[in-house]
C-alpha cells in the first residue's frame, strides 16, 4: 500500500456529457490544491444519457461531419486529447490522483496500472484481453500525456492504436487520455461493452466475445483489482456538496458553451 494514501470511489448514474465533464475538472481542481505529501485518488464510474460524441480537445469540431452515425448525439469537448469517442453502452471511469502518488508520473505509469488493472478483472469475467504494443518499426510521436493529434489519424478513438491500450482480438476495447495540473493528474477512459447504433463500426466485448457486462457489477469488481494495482483502498463516497457546486459552476460556462466546444 502507498504510506499515508487516501483514496475515494463514486459510481454515479447516467448523465449528460457536459456534466461528466464538468465533474471530471472539478475533481482535477481539487486535488491540485493537496500537498504534494498527501497521496490522495478519487475513482468515479459513470455512464451517458443520451448517447454523447465526446471530442478530443485538439480535435477540430467540422471533423464530427465525417461521421454521419453520430451526427444527430449531442457533443461535449473533453479536456483530455485523443481521438472522438461515442459514449453510449460503455462504461467510463476516471481516476484523479495527487502528487504525492508514485504512479502521478510519468504519465506511462498511469496508463498502464491500470489497465492492467482492467485486464485483470476481464479475465476474471472470462474475457481475455491484452495491451497492445506497436510493431518495433513503427515511430511513436507521443507527448507526456499523448494528447497532440498525429496527421492521418481516424476519427474515432476506438479506431487507433496507443501503446498501452486494451485490445480483444484485433480490437480495441479500452482507452484513456490524461488532464493535467501542476499538482495532479486526471485521467480518464472508456471501456466498449457494445456496439452502439451510433458507431456501428465498433464492436464492443459483447459481439467480440458473447460475454455481456453490467455496467455497475463490472465497475465494482475492477475497483477492487484497481486497489490492488495502486496501492490504495478506496471508500464508497458521494459527490461532495463542494465539487457538485463547483462543477456545476464549470458546465454553465465552459463544457456547456460554444466557445468551448467550438473552440478549434
Amino acid at each position: 500500500m502507498v504510506e499515508g494514501a487516501t483514496g475515494r470511489v463514486i459510481f454515479d448514474g447516467p448523465a449528460s456529457g457536459v456534466w461528466n465533464m464538468a465533474v471530471d475538472e472539478a475533481l482535477l481542481d481539487a486535488l491540485a490544491k493537496v500537498p504534494a505529501d498527501r497521496p490522495q485518488a478519487v475513482l468515479r464510474f459513470y455512464e451517458w444519457d443520451p448517447a454523447t460524441l465526446s471530442l478530443g480537445y485538439f480535435q477540430y469540431l467540422a471533423e464530427r461531419e465525417s461521421h454521419a452515425a453520430s451526427r444527430d448525439c449531442p457533443m461535449v469537448r473533453r479536456p483530455s486529447g485523443g481521438g472522438a469517442i461515442l459514449h453510449d453502452r460503455e462504461l467510463t471511469y476516471s481516476l484523479t490522483v495527487s502528487a504525492g502518488f508514485p504512479q502521478s508520473r510519468p504519465s506511462t505509469l498511469l496508463y498502464h496500472a491500470v489497465h492492467r488493472s482492467l485486464i485483470r478483472t476481464l479475465k476474471e469475467l472470462g474475457v481475455e484481453a491484452r495491451l497492445w504494443t506497436p510493431p518495433p518499426s513503427a515511430v511513436q510521436q507521443e507527448t507526456e500525456d499523448k494528447s497532440h493529434e498525429q496527421p492521418g489519424e481516424p476519427f474515432l478513438c476506438f479506431q487507433r492504436r496507443t501503446d498501452g491500450d486494451v485490445i480483444v482480438g484485433d480490437f480495441k476495447v479500452a482507452g484513456s487520455a490524461q488532464r493535467r495540473r501542476l499538482n495532479a493528474v486526471l485521467q480518464h477512459g472508456s471501456v466498449l461493452l457494445e456496439r452502439s447504433p451510433h458507431a456501428p463500426e465498433l464492436p464492443g466485448i459483447a459481439e467480440l466475445t458473447g460475454v455481456r457486462l453490467a455496467p455497475r457489477e463490472f465497475a465494482a469488481q475492477w475497483e477492487k483489482s484497481l486497489s490492488a494495482e495502486l496501492g490504495c483502498l478506496f471508500s464508497p463516497v458521494s459527490l461532495s456538496e463542494e465539487t457538485r457546486a463547483a462543477a456545476q459552476v464549470l458546465a454553465e460556462s465552459k463544457f456547456g458553451s460554444a466557445a468551448w466546444n467550438a473552440k478549434r
